[in-house]
This record gives C-alpha cells, sequence and structure tokens, in this order.
C-alpha cells in the first residue's frame, strides 16, 4: 500500500513538473502558406521565420524560456487562415502572437483578436491605420505599411524628376493585386497625387495575375511615366514578362516590398534587369552576422527547415525579421512580468507596445546594418518609418538608393482619419491614458 502510494506521489510529481516544464515553454503559431499559387514567396519566408527561432532556442531561448513553433497551412485563404487560427489559438498554453502573412487574414483576426487578448504582428503588411495604437490595441505592423511602402515611392519618383512640384502632369500606374492587401497603397497615392498634381491610373488585376495582357495593353496605350507595382506570387514574374513583351522600361517600374524578391525576378532574370522595389529595412542579406549565426548553429546541424542557398535572401530574410520581432517583444515583456518566465498573448502585447529595440540591440542579435531601430508607444504600433530602394541588376538584388523617411505630415493624418472611421463603424472607443499605462 506505501509503495502504491509512493508511486501515486512520483506519478503526481511528474506530471506536475511536467505541466510547469510546459509552462515555461512559450507557443508561437505560423500561419505561412507552402501550397498554392503563393508558395515559391510563402516558403522562403516561412523557413525564416522558423530558422530564426530555432536559433532562439540554440542561444537558450528567452532568457531561458524555450519556444514551441507550430503551423498551420493557410495557402493565402482568408476562411482557412480563420480556421488555423482558432485550431491554434489554445494549444500548448496558449498563443503567444500570430503574424497573419495576408492582408485579408489580418482584416479578419483584427475582429477576433481581441476578444481573444493575442496580440498580431503584421510587420510591414496590414491594416495602414492600425499603426494608431489608440484605436488598433492588438495590432502592430511593425517596421512599415504599405501607406510607407507607397509614400517612400512617391518620395523615390520625385528625386528622379528632380523634385516634388516636378511630379505635376506625370502619370503613375498602378498595377496591383484585386484583393485587401493590393488596395492599401492607394488612399496615400491618391492624397499625394492630389498633392503633386500626377495623374493616378488604377489598374486592378485578378488573383492570382497569371493573365495581364488586357492590363498591360491599358498600360501600352496610357505611356505612364512609371508604373508602381503591387503584386504577389506569379503575378510578379508575369508582370515583368508582359512588360518586357510590351517593350515597358523595367527600370520605370516600381514594385512594393512584396514584389521585390528572388522569385519575382530568377524567372525573368536579365529581362527583369533595372527593376526596382521598396524595401521595409532588410533586402538580400547573405553577409549578416544573423545569417552566419543561423547558419553555424541551425543548417550546419543539419537541423535547417528549407535549403542553405536560400537563406540570406530577402524573403527569408523577412521571416528571420519577423520572428526577432516575435520574440524581442516577449524579452521586453519579461523585463516587466518576470524575467526568464512564460508571459501570456496579453503580457505580451505590452512587449510590442514598448520595443525599445536600439542600434545596441540589434548589433547584439545579428541584425545591425540589416535594419534600423524600432520604439514603439501606444500611440504609434509601427515604430519606425525608414525604408530603401533597392533594384535587381540581372542576378541579384543591390541596394540603389539611401534610407528614405515617409513624410509624417502626408502619413500621420490619414492613419488619425481611417482609424477614428474605424472606430466609429465599429462602436470602439479609443484608448485612455490610463489604458495606455497598462
Amino acid at each position: 500500500m506505501k509503495i502504491k502510494n509512493i508511486a501515486v506521489a512520483a506519478l503526481i510529481a511528474a506530471v506536475g513538473s511536467a505541466a510547469l516544464a510546459q509552462a515555461k515553454e512559450q507557443f508561437f503559431p505560423g500561419l505561412p502558406y507552402r501550397t498554392g499559387a503563393y508558395a515559391p514567396n510563402g516558403v522562403p519566408w516561412a523557413n525564416g521565420y522558423a530558422d530564426y527561432l530555432k536559433l532562439v532556442n540554440a542561444r537558450g531561448g528567452i532568457n531561458g524560456v524555450k519556444i514551441i513553433y507550430e503551423e498551420c497551412e493557410t495557402g493565402y485563404d482568408t476562411a482557412r487562415g480563420v480556421e488555423c487560427y482558432e485550431r491554434l489559438k489554445g494549444k500548448h498554453g496558449g498563443a503567444t502572437v500570430f503574424q497573419p502573412l495576408s492582408t485579408g487574414i489580418t482584416f479578419a483576426l483584427t475582429e477576433k483578436a481581441p476578444g481573444d487578448k493575442i496580440p498580431l504582428i503584421t510587420a510591414g503588411y496590414g491594416r495602414s491605420e492600425s499603426q494608431d495604437g489608440t484605436v488598433f490595441k492588438w495590432n502592430f505592423p511593425l517596421a512599415g505599411t504599405y501607406w510607407l511602402a507607397a509614400d517612400a515611392l512617391v518620395q523615390t519618383l520625385a528625386k528622379k524628376e528632380g523634385g516634388l512640384d516636378k511630379l505635376k502632369g506625370k502619370k503613375v500606374t498602378l498595377v496591383y493585386h484585386d484583393s485587401p492587401y493590393g488596395k492599401e497603397p492607394i488612399p496615400l497615392l491618391q492624397e499625394r497625387a492630389s498633392m503633386h498634381g500626377f495623374n493616378l491610373q488604377l489598374l486592378p488585376v485578378t488573383a492570382p495575375g497569371v493573365d495581364q495582357k488586357s492590363t498591360w495593353l491599358q498600360v501600352r496605350q496610357a505611356k505612364p511615366d512609371y508604373v508602381l507595382l503591387w503584386g504577389w506570387g506569379v503575378m510578379n514574374s508575369t508582370a515583368l514578362k508582359e512588360a518586357q513583351a510590351t517593350g515597358y522600361p523595367r527600370e520605370k517600374m516600381y514594385g512594393v516590398w512584396w514584389s521585390g524578391a528572388e522569385p519575382d525576378v530568377k524567372d525573368v532574370g536579365e529581362g527583369a534587369k533595372g527593376y526596382n522595389a521598396v524595401t521595409m529595412q532588410h533586402g538580400a542579406e547573405p553577409q549578416s552576422a544573423v545569417v552566419k549565426e543561423i547558419m553555424a548553429k541551425v543548417h550546419d546541424k543539419g537541423q535547417g527547415t528549407g535549403p542553405k542557398d536560400e537563406v540570406g535572401q530577402v524573403l527569408y530574410m523577412r521571416g528571420a525579421m519577423s520572428a526577432m520581432l516575435a520574440v524581442e517583444g516577449v524579452r521586453r515583456a519579461q523585463e516587466r512580468f518576470g524575467k526568464g518566465k512564460w508571459v501570456s498573448g496579453e503580457q505580451a502585447r505590452w512587449g510590442y507596445e514598448n520595443l525599445a529595440l536600439d542600434q545596441k540591440k540589434l548589433d547584439a542579435l545579428g541584425f545591425g546594418g540589416v535594419m534600423r531601430p524600432i520604439s514603439t508607444s501606444c500611440a504609434d504600433h509601427m515604430g519606425s518609418n525608414w525604408a530603401r530602394v533597392h533594384t535587381w541588376d540581372g542576378k541579384k538584388w543591390a541596394f540603389s538608393s539611401d534610407w528614405l523617411q515617409a513624410d509624417e505630415q502626408v502619413l500621420k493624418p490619414l492613419v488619425k482619419s481611417t482609424a477614428a472611421k474605424y472606430a466609429a463603424d465599429k462602436k470602439l472607443t479609443p484608448r485612455t491614458p490610463a489604458d495606455c499605462q497598462s
């Protein structure tokens, strides 16, 4: 009887310590798309995200707290993305943060996250007005939004012409993915067009974008001075091939950062030479310290998620950067709620709202030279308004601009008015100063 009791006590202790061990692990769910029309672009992002989380575990976790990572395939489909969110949000002690990796999924989860108290990171995508943390408490478009990207591109065109005043009378065509993602830059571009007097032509492309013959016929007829490309997946390489076929100069084409990675140009090769794209922070970074560390501590140990030759490429770096932001928000939360302790989604949200990634921290994490500091607040959930432009030389991407800073005098009123409209439509009360301290 006594032996039995000892055995039961040992079992209870074992279960208790297992539960304790499980509580020590931070769950980062993934919503990638490794299948479907957007897989060539979705896969390297997902591999970079997974590899960076593996690197954090190899470094010893987040102050000792190890990471659990589990993916649910969305296929870039909004309904499947919501299903995946519901399936994963309560697993492994509860989700820390979601990165929807789709503007459509972001729109859907923006409605769900507040009730579930789980933050959303939409690094460089999502709802541009969610920069306003007084209305969007749970959304974090860290490192940039589509309005920032569009603003940086308008500034780039102005520089080419010799000043913003020289844009007057110019024709700018936006060729865009006919989805919430593709429509995002339109309000900013319309605002800039009315300010500077350039003519804006809008040409939507039906997803996935394999047939663009009629679109490029319109481009050829309109003869725009510049084409802005807001594509994704196969739409990008198709646009470049059509531009080549219709004789539209690639050096007059400027893509958003989801239209400016290796899968977009590699099949076009020399035919894409001169094509430009804006990047929020990083580009291809094969020589960065973080890439060298991932190679040494993950890939060289046979634990890499994808092929070695993509490590450091544009979309891989975007995944790695997004994972770093997710991890550093938790590390910041630990400073308030207990170093080396598991943090809830609600506590992690505080960390993302109080991010303080200065140059010293970025250098220590291996992101020195890759990106600029990010500092968030209750009012500003973006935390940085810098971008650069890189250009395809036929074989690789290389930066072709200095750092560009989005014009807050244009961005802020647009963010404020659009966020206020959202709050009114959803009957939301903007956060009080007291809530901002919580």
